[in-house]
């Protein structure tokens, strides 16, 4: 399975924002009522998360989802 570059460099970036906020998998999973195998399939890359779960962690981590034009 080759996930496409894109969606690897936000999980990359989810990942990074996890470590530096000194969460585990488990700690992100309780934040989204998500499973913690949920997170791992994530963040191994494995799935491309469905828009709703990506939403949980992005809010989970105390980000937010932007969608810009292309200049």
């Amino acid at each position: 399975y080759n996930m496409p570059e894109n969606c690897a460099a936000i999980i990359d970036t989810l990942i990074e924002q996890r470590k530096e906020k000194g969460m585990t998998q488990e700690d992100l999973a309780q934040a989204t009522h998500l499973t913690q195998s949920v997170i791992a399939r994530m963040e191994g890359k494995r799935t491309i998360p469905q828009l709703d779960t990506l939403l949980k962690v992005v809010i989970a981590l105390g980000c937010k989802l932007e969608i810009k034009p292309i200049e």
